[in-house]
C-alpha cells in the first residue's frame, strides 16, 4: 500500500485556500506560513528556502489572505499616511520616489494627499487618515497639527515634538559649498532668494546662508534680497520677483535661490531682461531636480539626496511600525553635494564693458 505524503495531497480547488490548508500542503505549522506572508519581524530567522517555498505555493494556488482578521488580530494595516505640500515635478517627486519603492518592497500601502500650504487642510487631512487607521504618518516638509501616539517621521520637516523622527539636511554645509564657489569665482555682490514662510526648509536655510557670507566677509544688502510670497511650484515663483529686482538695480554678479524651479523662473527673467547667463549673472539653485541638467544653460545646484531621503524615511517608519518598542533617532543627517554645471562662472575682467546701473 502507498504511503501518501502530506505534501504530495494538494488543495481542493473548489474551496478558498487557507492558511490551514497551505500548511498541509507544504507539512509546515501555520505559524510559520503567517509569518512568512506577512512579512513579519521574525520572518528573518526562517531559512530561506523555506521562505521561498512558501510564498512559491502561495502564488500557486492563488492564496488570498484575510486582511481585516489580520488588521483584527495584530492592529497593523500597513498602511502609511504621506502629507506632503504638493505633488509637482520637482523636490516632492523626487522625495515620493525614494518613499514608493521601499514600500512597495516591504509590502506597504499609503494615502497619499497635499496640503497646498493650506493649515486647515493639513489638519482635515490628518484626522482623515488617523480614521483609515494608518500605521504612521510620513511627512514631507510638513508638521502635525496636533501630537498623535502613531509613529511618525519627517523629511524637512524640523519638528521638535516627542515621537517624530527627522530626516535632515546639512543646510550650513550646503550653504559653504554654494557660497564658497561663488567666492572662489571673483562674485562679491551675491543677491539671495528666501523661500516662502510656509516651506520648513526656508528659515533654516537662510540661517546658513547668513552665517556663511559673514564668515566670507560677504554682506547681505537689503535691496539685494528677494522674499518669496506666492504658493506655486512652478519657474513662475522666481519670474516675477527677479524681474522685479533687475528693474530696481544690476548692480550684482550673482544669484543663490531657494530652489531649482525659482532658478529657472529668474535665468528666464534675466534673458527677458536683455543679459544673459551666466556672463552677465550667475546662478545657483538648490535640489537638482530631474530638468536641471536639461535646462539652457545647464543649472549649477545644491543636490539634496532626495531618492535617499526618501528611501530612509520610509524604512525608519516601517521599522518603527514593526519594532515600536526599539530605540529610535529623532534626526538622521545627509549632506548634500554642489553640482557645478554651465550657469555660473567667473565675473567679467575690469577691461570688458559693464552694465549700466553701477556696473
Amino acid at each position: 500500500m502507498m504511503k501518501v505524503h502530506k505534501k504530495d495531497c494538494k488543495p481542493d480547488a473548489s474551496k478558498p485556500v487557507t492558511l490551514k490548508t497551505l500548511a498541509e500542503y507544504l507539512d509546515l505549522s501555520p505559524a510559520t506560513i503567517s509569518i512568512v506572508l506577512n512579512n513579519s519581524p521574525v520572518a528573518k530567522s526562517i531559512s530561506p528556502a523555506t521562505r521561498e517555498r512558501v510564498l512559491d505555493a502561495a502564488k500557486k494556488f492563488e492564496y488570498r489572505p484575510n486582511l481585516h482578521a489580520r488588521m483584527l488580530r495584530t492592529r497593523i494595516t500597513n498602511t502609511i499616511g504621506v502629507i506632503v505640500p504638493e505633488l509637482s515635478e520637482g523636490y516632492f517627486t523626487g522625495v515620493m520616489l525614494g518613499v514608493e519603492q521601499y514600500l512597495l518592497q516591504e509590502g506597504f500601502l499609503y494615502f497619499t494627499v497635499s496640503h497646498l500650504g493650506r493649515a486647515d487642510l493639513r489638519e482635515e487631512y490628518q484626522e482623515l487618515l488617523m480614521s483609515r487607521r494608518v500605521d504612521g504618518f510620513l511627512l514631507v516638509n510638513t508638521e502635525l497639527s496636533v501630537n498623535v501616539s502613531l509613529p511618525v517621521v519627517g523629511v524637512s520637516s524640523h519638528s521638535k515634538s516627542p515621537g517624530v523622527s527627522n530626516i535632515m539636511l546639512d543646510h550650513d554645509f550646503a550653504a559653504k559649498k554654494a557660497l564658497r564657489h561663488l567666492y572662489d569665482l571673483g562674485h562679491r555682490k551675491i543677491a539671495f532668494m528666501k523661500g516662502q514662510r510656509y516651506s520648513l526648509d526656508s528659515e533654516a536655510r537662510w540661517k546658513s546662508i547668513v552665517s556663511t557670507a559673514n564668515d566670507l566677509g560677504l554682506t547681505l544688502q537689503p535691496e539685494l534680497c528677494i522674499y518669496l510670497e506666492k504658493n506655486l511650484w512652478s519657474p513662475e515663483l522666481g519670474y516675477p520677483p527677479m524681474r522685479e529686482l533687475l528693474a530696481r538695480t544690476h548692480d550684482f554678479t550673482a544669484l543663490f535661490c531657494f530652489n531649482d524651479t525659482a532658478a529657472i523662473g529668474a535665468i528666464r527673467a534675466i534673458q527677458d531682461a536683455g543679459l544673459s547667463c551666466p556672463r552677465d549673472i550667475s546662478v545657483i539653485g538648490f535640489d537638482d531636480i530631474i530638468v536641471a541638467e536639461y535646462f539652457n544653460p545647464r543649472l549649477t545646484t545644491v543636490r539634496q539626496p532626495l531618492h535617499k531621503m526618501g528611501w530612509a524615511a520610509a524604512q525608519l517608519l516601517v521599522k518603527r511600525i514593526q519594532y515600536p518598542d526599539e530605540p529610535y533617532p529623532q534626526e538622521v543627517w545627509f549632506e548634500p553635494e554642489l553640482v557645478v554645471r554651465e550657469s555660473t562662472a567667473a565675473i567679467p575682467s575690469p577691461s570688458r564693458s559693464r552694465r549700466g546701473n553701477g556696473r
